[in-house]
């Protein structure tokens, strides 16, 4: 199966002599490059299928990374489905105008840190003049469309409701497929970024932009915008948020069961076309563009992808959902979900689950049995 470490491998090195690049990008591909390769080293390992042993390339650890982050997804989804509450979760997606992604470029760390504070900030203001209750939300940074281009914008789980101004009461939405009015959000998110953008501008934070191309032009021209803000449908449950939440959480542009194949010099994967009612396509490309449109969303070291405010953020959040459990009535949280684990394959079992994968792919009229994660 192709995965992008064989890629980075076989054109890494031109692109880097042909292209700009930032220290996180180039750790970044330089990781992915030796990812469960000989270049990180072996250890032994028990076959979780046959209990033998064998030796295993170590993995990278890089949260760029499309091999190395199934574990830490999972933990992350086991600790968050306990601070679930029983109401209706909602989701708003807030994206910036095309002219705004220059400055995402230039000063990433600047320009997705306001994006997600502008997003929580416009949920918990709107909330307060148009519910009158104190909201919280969860903020997840997303950069890429289907076909890797620069994108960014926020997703944001809202749960139903929050607490009265003096924390005696829930006040819930007024209706469960309702949350904030649209054109609110739009104008109020609109107006936090712009200022904030201006803010950074003003005090010379904006200084690695190219001369030859205006930060106050190009806030400017996105202030005169309609910008896109939408509220997707409910969430059937509380249980499915956090399944649908970790698909932006745990990985960045692409996935490897994705990419098609790789040969000449091209890369052909697959992606689904909103315009076309989300149908399944096809796209090739030259395998120096493909990597280039995967690391432009490559985040700077220790920058927080997700974002908690209001009654969600930090400090508050424990005792923030033990005060909500109780006003709605101290229900408990749902249980953890059991999961399937990654599990760890020495090359003979490894061989044979792809064998028998294949013929399953062959013959969609087979009784498939449950998955089977490999390790490699």
């Amino acid at each position: 199966m192709v995965d992008l470490g064989e890629i980075a491998r076989a054109v890494g090195e031109e692109y880097l002599r042909t292209h700009r690049t930032t220290p996180f990008q180039r750790e970044a591909l330089q990781d992915i490059q030796r990812c469960r390769t000989e270049a990180m080293g072996s250890a032994y390992a028990v076959c979780d299928n046959c209990g033998a042993e064998h030796l295993q390339f170590r993995s990278c650890q890089n949260r760029s990374c499309p091999r190395c982050q199934a574990e830490a997804r999972r933990v992350w989804l086991e600790a968050r489905e306990q601070e679930l509450l029983p109401v209706p979760y909602f989701h708003v997606v807030f994206t910036v105008p095309e002219s705004l992604n220059v400055i995402a470029l230039y000063s990433p760390e600047l320009f997705y840190a306001e994006l997600l504070r502008a997003a929580g900030k416009t949920l918990l203001d709107v909330g307060k003049s148009k519910l009158g209750a104190r909201l919280g939300c969860m903020t997840v940074l997303h950069t890429w469309s289907q076909t890797m281009w620069h994108h960014p914008h926020a997703h944001c789980v809202v749960p139903g409701g929050g607490f009265s101004e003096d924390g005696s009461e829930w006040i819930s939405v007024k209706k469960a497929s309702y949350l904030l009015p649209i054109d609110v959000l739009r104008s109020r998110f609109r107006t936090l970024l712009c200022r904030a953008l201006r803010g950074a501008l003003k005090r010379g934070l904006l200084g690695r932009m190219p001369k030859e191309i205006s930060a106050a032009e190009a806030i400017r021209k996105a202030a005169k915008q309609k910008w896109v803000v939408y509220a997707k449908a409910p969430f059937a449950g509380p249980e499915q948020v956090l399944e649908y939440v970790s698909r932006y959480t745990h990985r960045i542009a692409i996935s490897n069961r994705r990419i098609l194949s790789f040969a000449n010099n091209q890369v052909t994967f697959e992606y689904r076309d909103r315009a076309d009612g989300s149908r399944k396509k096809l796209m090739t490309l030259d395998a120096v563009e493909f990597l280039r449109r995967f690391l432009v969303h490559v985040l700077p070291d220790r920058f927080v992808r997700i974002r908690y405010f209001g009654f969600m953020s930090n400090q508050k959040r424990g005792k923030s959902i033990a005060r909500a459990r109780e006003l709605l009535g101290g229900l408990e949280p749902p249980p953890v979900q059991e999961r399937p684990r990654w599990l760890v394959l020495c090359p003979a079992c490894r061989a044979a689950a792809a064998a028998e994968r294949a013929v399953r792919a062959a013959d969609p009229r087979s009784l498939r049995s449950p998955p089977v994660a490999s390790a490699a």
